[in-house]
């Protein structure tokens, strides 16, 4: 018998006239992600991921200490709490991407993992930090990811995170399948004209070279007052040959959904057979240089 998993995505934009004040935008997003995490758990999904930083607008735009603010505790913070009960109610797995402050003045772009039962199973915090211009200014808000690569033995499959620019660096995306990940997901904050090009390219791309799922999320729209581009959605699901399974729109706040077979995972790394075929005797010049 198949082991199938109904998977799902959120991606959502700030709209065209979100509050301005901290506490108020945050209410206003999470608000959204409820409603919507109410409507994946009626379409079944066993397994979901919210968007990067999901209860704010992607802030990065510009560098301003008043955005140290939204940052809280995992797991210990309001929006964890919330997001554990959720998970306990509908009984679904979260992925929640949010700013963490580990002490006062440390801060982590990272993602929490809330088993089905709401209870908390870790955290991953982001590797790559990006700083490039315009707009987006990481390095002043986060510090490297201190994590490793962490899988998350949830009760419906073994879950990897690795966050927007984590994507761009193929070493992470390995060591997710070395350490058991069925399904990777990358929650994302990316526009149009910058990475549109590579959006379904890298990630099918490490889901072939490992053997496994991957969820790739993006929010919609632009936010103002920045102007760095447009956030194009077009969120989606990849299976371990690299095809798309399930894919959102560019424009719109959506749940996009798949069923994913596990059972594909072995056949596909029975037929090819890269981790057998890796030679990391040869690689010690990769991490020298």
């Amino acid at each position: 018998m198949s082991r199938v998993v109904r998977a799902g995505l959120i991606q959502a934009g700030l709209g065209e006239n979100p509050p301005e004040e901290l506490s108020q935008v945050r209410k206003y997003m999470v608000d959204k992600h409820v409603a919507l995490i109410e409507e994946a758990a009626g379409e079944g999904v066993e397994v979901l991921c919210l968007q990067e930083l999901f209860y704010g607008p992607y802030f990065c735009a510009e560098q301003d200490r008043r955005w140290y603010k939204l940052a809280e505790r995992i797991p210990d913070g309001p929006t964890v709490r919330l997001m554990g009960e959720l998970a306990k109610k509908f009984g679904t797995v979260l992925i929640v991407p949010i700013y963490e402050e580990e002490i006062a003045g440390l801060y982590y772009n990272t993602a929490a993992v809330l088993d089905s039962d709401g209870s908390y199973l870790g955290k991953y915090r982001k590797t790559h930090i990006p700083h490039l211009a315009p707009g987006f200014w990481e390095k002043f808000y986060f510090t490297p990811g201190n994590s490793g690569y962490p899988v998350f033995r949830t009760k419906v499959a073994d879950v990897g995170v690795y966050i927007c620019y984590d994507r761009h660096f193929p070493e992470g995306a390995r060591a997710l399948g070395l350490n058991g990940a069925e399904i990777v997901f990358n929650p994302s904050a990316t526009v149009a004209g910058l990475s549109d090009h590579l959006w379904e390219l890298e990630q099918p791309a490490h889901a072939v070279a490992n053997g496994y799922f991957v969820g790739a999320v993006n929010r919609v729209g632009r936010e103002l007052p920045w102007n760095i581009g447009e956030f194009y959605g077009s969120s989606y699901f990849c299976n371990p040959r690299g095809q798309i399974l399930a894919q959102g729109s560019r424009d719109r706040d959506e749940v996009i959904v798949a069923d994913l077979d596990l059972d594909e995972i072995r056949e596909v790394r029975d037929t090819w057979q890269f981790f057998r075929d890796r030679r990391p005797d040869t690689y010690g010049p990769l991490v020298s240089l």
